[in-house]
């Protein structure tokens, strides 16, 4: 739903800007993860890692809170909340003088973020459905990339010259612009017709519903599997680059590399989605991104980290394959939900990221003197991942033949 004045690229642009505030609060830390460290008083690179990880944890789990409430009361006011949690979650995280305060912040600040990061995407399935919804999220994400190859770059900037702290509070100030923009321009686009009565209930009957359309059980799940791996990567990047590779100013320019890789991709899925569709274009690069794994530890297995523009190499193929999965699984689980987009987007968001959390946390542990077992996470995932599409197969087309 646009205004009179808005045109669909604005919209994609805000949309894509509202959960880029996600993005630059995750990447562009990973510079000073270290620094970080330091000041709460730990030199641990693992523990470290929890200033990653944790954030999503509060992204899972907010979005229980804000899908359901915003089929309720409307987006925009709900995305206003998350903000203002976000905001004094900040603060926190700036005044920390321990590693436990500094990951309660940031657990807050997750659940703050997770009110744009997730209406933004039900507003998209208000407006649009279908290949069409795909590749309108494709375009969204391509843009929203942009904000992970700058980010890194950005925070190493502002930690030379102005401090970590510095990096927060510049967060602050891009989310505040992007609230004033949204509050201008954007419309409200949920239907009065489709709020649903705040009650206790909301919620269970939502997800009642949800349960019932087995594609977006399987496509949650799968990204979950999928967003667990990169996430590894995420909360990683900085040990191996960093520390296995001793390339500490080379960082952000090899992540905003990676990061393009994806960017490309998901770009390039916005024109074939509608050719192909999106069922195969999942399946064929599902495919590719259980092979690349295999390769990588056939030849290095065991073996000291090869050279980085190997490295690299393996890490842009294997992005470029995830670039054409993100878009596409969500908009396949959100595809038969649209009547209740706020809490499907919920139920998507959260389970795919209370699976990705373990998953990170538990493989990151092990990414200590090797990139290796990165690529084991990232075949396990997408092994995990290709049966379930193969489940979902054989129960469509049983389902198919019971009612013909």
């Amino acid at each position: 739903m646009f205004s009179k004045n808005q045109s669909q690229t604005e919209f994609i642009i805000l949309m894509a800007s509202l959960m880029s505030i996600v993005a630059l609060s995750i990447d562009a830390i990973l510079p000073a993860l270290e620094a970080i460290g330091i000041t709460v008083g730990t030199a641990d690179s693992t523990q470290n890692q929890l200033l990653i990880t944790m954030i999503f944890l509060g992204l899972g789990c907010g979005q229980l809170i804000f899908g359901p409430l915003s089929d309720s009361i409307g987006r925009k006011p709900v995305i206003y909340i998350g903000f203002g949690v976000f905001v004094i979650a900040s603060f926190i995280c700036v005044t920390a003088k321990s590693m436990e305060l500094m990951v309660f912040g940031r657990i807050l600040q997750g659940i703050g973020l997770s009110a744009p990061r997730t209406i933004s995407i039900a507003m998209v399935r208000d407006s649009f459905s279908g290949d069409y919804m795909a590749k309108i999220m494709s375009f969204i994400v391509a843009i929203f990339i942009l904000v992970p190859v700058i980010a890194p770059a950005l925070g190493k900037l502002m930690l030379d010259s102005f401090g970590w702290k510095s990096i927060f509070n510049s967060q602050l100030i891009f989310g505040l612009f992007i609230m004033i923009w949204l509050w201008k321009r954007q419309p409200e686009t949920l239907h009065p017709k489709n709020k649903i009565r705040l009650s206790k209930s909301l919620f269970i009957n939502g997800l009642k519903e949800f349960i019932k359309f087995k594609t977006s059980i399987a496509f949650t799940l799968i990204s979950g599997l999928i967003t667990g791996s990169f996430m590894v990567y995420l909360s990683a990047s900085q040990e191996i680059f960093q520390n296995q590779y001793g390339l500490v100013e080379e960082f952000p320019f090899i992540f905003a590399a990676l990061a393009i890789s994806v960017g490309f991709a998901t770009f390039l899925n916005g024109t074939l989605v509608l050719k192909y569709g999106m069922y195969k274009m999942v399946r064929a690069f599902m495919i590719a991104f259980t092979t690349i794994p295999i390769l990588y530890l056939l030849f290095f297995y065991g073996t000291t980290n090869p050279s980085v523009y190997i490295l690299v190499s393996f890490f842009g193929l294997q992005f470029f394959s995830i670039g054409f999965l993100f878009g596409n699984l969500r908009s396949l689980a959100m595809q038969p939900v649209g009547h209740i987009a706020g809490i499907g987007a919920a139920i998507n968001g959260f389970v795919s990221t209370v699976m990705a959390v373990p998953i990170a946390t538990y493989i990151g542990g092990f990414v200590k003197n090797t990139a290796s077992p990165l690529f084991v996470g990232f075949l396990i995932c997408g092994s995990c991942s290709l049966m379930i599409l193969g489940m979902l197969k054989r129960i469509v087309k049983t389902t198919s033949l019971s009612t013909s």
